[in-house]
């Protein structure tokens, strides 16, 4: 009997739509993670199409605006097969270093027409906004974004690393399906206030990074062994004595994936796909990859259980992690948590 590889679909939030439970993060398509191969990646698109990934994230600020241009013509030949996320809000400059974010009206306005030429299409399915500036309120932000969708640009709203108390302020304004936040095995502050928040409203949650940008992996072990321009040289936890010491944290990830005949980063997407049923809410991890091997690992998780030992045995792993996962957390809501 042939095996059903296609994984299986939930409801993105409340009324939301219908998506494969595991997405696709797009950004290392463009840049960030070293040199990029746009026939793999390309490659990698039409797999998770046939895995049944149908959530396929993508940012502004990612490549500044190259991902969006990058994704146009698989856009244009799947459009009512996917469910297509964009963000706005991030802001960068010729300074590779430079981050800023910017909430305003005018802004969003911009930002929504630029990323629908850039994409090649005139409705967004899932707008996010990628990153929130506590001086500007909800009202006039959210506000405008619900806009947005009273105008057929945009269908469904998102937000990005915000707070359980921020995530209830946007939504008082605009109903909000879904909230991306980096949640893994190694991070696991969300679930102070967001998580439960999203449960309680009905909002689903998108889990970026839940391979831990590749550590939880085992394909690199310090920032020395990756490429040049790899962003994740400069993160504190893959870096001198933080790596060491997360190094040692992934033993019983290994133990785990040996016992299931599976990979480590299998392991750690299974535990991720299990939140929805810890927290009694949707969970679709996005993964981000640039290869259809890596594709078809990452959609295989999906079908693996963890038992209620090893979800234990994987429960301490988050509290000994050494390490910020960012330089400047300030654009995180960890930084804004009570």
């Amino acid at each position: 009997m042939t095996q059903n590889t296609t994984i299986e679909q939930v409801e993105l939030g409340k009324g939301g739509p219908l998506v494969g439970i595991q997405g696709l993060g797009c950004m290392g398509m463009s840049e960030f993670y070293g040199e990029t191969d746009e026939a793999a990646a390309r490659a990698t698109l039409e797999a998770a199409l046939a895995a049944g990934v149908t959530l396929i994230d993508t940012a502004d600020a990612y490549g500044r605006g190259r991902n969006e241009e990058f994704l146009a013509p698989f856009v244009a030949a799947h459009r009512e097969e996917i469910t297509l996320a964009t963000k706005f809000g991030l802001v960068r400059s010729d300074d590779p270093r430079h981050r800023g974010i910017r909430n305003d009206r005018a802004y969003i306005r911009q930002a929504v027409e630029d990323s629908l030429r850039r994409l090649g299409t005139d409705v967004i399915d899932l707008y996010y906004m990628h990153r929130y500036d506590p001086a500007v309120p909800f009202a006039e932000s959210v506000g405008e974004m619900a806009q947005l969708v009273q105008e057929g640009k945009v269908r469904h709203l998102g937000l990005s690393e915000v707070t359980g108390a921020e995530l209830r302020e946007a939504y008082a304004v605009h109903p909000i399906a879904a909230v991306q936040s980096e949640w893994s095995l190694f991070s696991r502050d969300v679930e102070r206030s967001a998580v439960p928040a999203a449960a309680e409203l009905g909002v689903a949650f998108v889990p970026y990074s839940p391979l831990g940008r590749g550590f939880l992996t085992g394909t690199f072990a310090s920032a020395e062994e990756l490429s040049e321009g790899d962003f994740r040289a400069q993160q504190p936890r893959f870096t001198g004595d933080n790596a060491k010491a997360n190094r040692a944290l992934l033993e019983p990830v290994r133990e785990i994936a040996k016992a299931h005949g599976a990979t480590p980063a299998q392991i750690a997407l299974a535990w991720a796909q299990q939140r929805a049923q810890v927290h009694g809410l949707p969970v679709v991890p996005i993964p981000g990859t640039r290869k259809p091997e890596r594709l078809a690992e990452n959609t295989a998780a999906t079908r693996i259980t963890l038992a209620e030992q090893e979800l234990a045995a994987l429960e301490p792993l988050a509290a000994g992690v050494a390490g910020d996962r960012y330089p400047n957390m300030a654009f995180t809501s960890a930084a804004r948590e009570a």
